[in-house]
C-alpha cells in the first residue's frame, strides 16, 4: 500500500521538476454548489497535465541497469508527454507508442520532449500491446500509465498541495480513469487529513470503478465512445483499485452533456482551457444532483485538447445549454415571408447561423415551404421566449426545438 511517507518522498524527488500548480476560486461554481469551490489547475502543469508527476517518480527510481535499457510507454497523449519529458530530464531513452489517429499536437509535443514516437494501431489498447511486445523484444522497461506504486505516489503529491493551499477543504473531486490520480490523492489525504472526503468522478459511458467496487475486485467493462476519452479506461488497475477499496472511496459518474457544459463554463467563466477528461469534477458540480461538503476542490487534471476537438466540444456544450437550437417552421410560400421571419428573429435577439429553404417534403403543403434554421440564443429561457413569440405570431413550428 502507498502511504503518506511514500508521497512525501515522491514530493522531494519532484522538488526541482514540477511547479506547484495554482488554486483558483470560482465564484460561479460556488454559487451553484452553495459552498466555496476551488479549482486545482493541473492543466497548467508542465506538459499540460498531472502525468509528469508520476512518470518522473517512476523513472527516477529505476536502477542504473534499468535506465540503460530505456523505457517504453503507450498513450494517446498525456502519459506520453509525461514519460517523454521525464526521460529527457533523467537522460533515459524513451519510446512511446501512440494510436495512428492520435492528435497531432500531442504527437508533436511528445516528440519535442525527446521521445521516439511510434504511431501503430487504432486504439490505446493496440498501443499498449505494441509497447508490451517492444518491452519483451528489447528489454526496455514498460512504464504503466497508472498501475504502479511509484506512479501513484507521484500523483499523490497533488493531494499534499491541495491541503496546503486550501487548509479547510472538505471535499476533493478527482477525475478518474484507471485510478492513479484518485489512489494517490486518497492515500495522501487519508493520513494527512482523514476528515477530508476524496471522491472519484468518471464518465458514465466508461465507468469501471463503480462495478469493480461493488464486486470487490477489478471488473472489465466494454469500451465506448465519450468526449472524455482521456479517462475512458475499461478496468481499474490492481494497485489503484486496492487503494480505492481499502479507503472505501466513492466514485460518481457524469454524462458527456454535463462534461461539455463544464468545459464551456471553465473557458467562459474561469478563462481556463481544460480537456473533457479534466473537467468531469466540475461536471459533477454542475449536474446539481450531488451534494458535497464545502469547501470543495475540483482537480482540473489536464488541458491538452486538440483545437479542433475544443471547437466541437464547445459547440456541443452550447447546444446542451440551450444556446444553439434548430427550428423547423412551415410558412406560406410567398415573397417576403423569409425576410419577415429573419427580421422577427432579429427583434427577439436570436442570432441566425444557418438557414435552409425547402419546397418539397412529405409534410409540406403545396402552398408552403419549410424553413430549417439554426439559432444562437442566450440559453433555455431565451429559447422559450423565441418559441412562444413565433407561435403567437402565427408561425407553425414543427415539433420542439432541438439542440443544434
Amino acid at each position: 500500500m502507498i502511504d503518506l511517507a511514500d508521497i512525501q518522498a515522491a514530493r522531494e524527488l519532484l522538488g526541482d521538476v514540477i511547479a506547484p500548480t495554482p488554486i483558483e476560486h470560482s465564484r460561479a461554481l460556488s454559487g451553484v454548489q452553495g459552498a466555496p469551490v476551488h479549482l486545482k489547475c493541473e492543466n497548467l502543469q508542465h506538459t499540460g497535465s498531472f502525468k509528469l508527476r508520476g512518470a518522473y517518480v517512476r523513472l527516477a527510481r529505476l536502477s542504473e541497469e534499468e535506465r540503460a535499457r530505456g523505457v517504453v510507454a503507450a498513450s494517446a497523449g498525456n502519459h506520453a508527454q509525461g514519460v517523454a519529458l521525464a526521460g529527457s530530464k533523467l537522460g533515459i531513452k524513451t519510446t512511446v507508442f501512440m494510436p495512428e489517429d492520435a492528435a497531432l499536437p500531442k504527437v508533436d509535443a511528445t516528440r519535442n520532449y525527446g521521445a521516439d514516437v511510434r504511431l501503430e494501431g487504432e486504439t490505446v489498447a493496440d498501443a499498449l500491446q505494441n509497447a508490451a511486445r517492444f518491452a519483451h523484444q528489447t528489454g526496455a522497461v514498460f512504464v504503466h500509465p497508472f498501475d504502479h506504486p511509484d506512479i501513484v505516489a507521484g500523483q499523490g503529491t497533488i493531494g499534499l498541495e491541495i491541503l496546503e493551499q486550501v487548509p479547510d477543504v472538505q471535499t476533493i473531486l478527482v477525475p478518474t480513469g484507471g485510478g492513479g490520480l484518485l489512489a494517490g490523492v486518497a492515500a495522501a489525504v487519508a493520513e494527512a487529513a482523514p476528515h477530508v472526503q476524496v471522491i472519484g468522478v468518471q464518465t458514465e459511458r466508461v465507468a469501471s470503478f463503480p462495478p469493480s467496487l461493488q464486486a470487490q475486485e477489478p471488473v472489465s467493462i466494454p469500451p465506448a465512445g465519450t468526449i472524455a476519452d482521456g479517462i475512458a479506461v475499461t478496468q481499474p488497475g490492481d494497485v489503484t483499485f486496492e487503494v480505492a477499496r481499502r479507503h472505501n472511496l466513492e466514485v460518481l459518474t457524469v454524462g458527456d452533456d454535463v462534461t461539455a457544459r463544464a468545459l464551456l463554463a471553465l473557458v467562459e467563466r474561469a478563462k481556463l482551457v481544460v480537456e473533457p477528461a479534466g473537467a468531469v469534477g466540475v461536471g459533477a458540480i454542475l449536474a446539481e444532483k450531488f451534494s458535497f461538503p464545502g469547501p470543495v476542490v475540483s482537480i482540473l487534471s489536464g488541458g491538452n485538447i486538440d483545437p479542433v476537438v475544443l471547437m466541437r466540444v464547445i459547440r456541443y456544450g452550447m447546444s446542451v445549454a440551450g444556446r444553439f437550437i434548430h427550428l423547423r417552421l412551415h410558412v406560406t410560400d410567398s415573397p417576403g415571408v423569409l425576410a419577415a421571419l429573419l427580421k422577427r428573429l432579429a427583434d427577439l435577439s436570436a442570432n441566425v447561423m444557418h438557414v435552409e429553404h425547402t419546397r418539397a417534403g412529405v409534410d409540406v403543403s403545396v402552398d408552403e415551404v419549410e424553413i430549417s434554421i439554426q439559432l444562437e440564443t442566450r440559453g433555455d429561457e431565451h429559447c422559450e421566449e423565441v418559441l412562444e413569440a413565433l407561435t403567437a405570431d402565427g408561425y407553425r413550428v414543427m415539433g420542439r426545438p432541438q439542440p443544434s
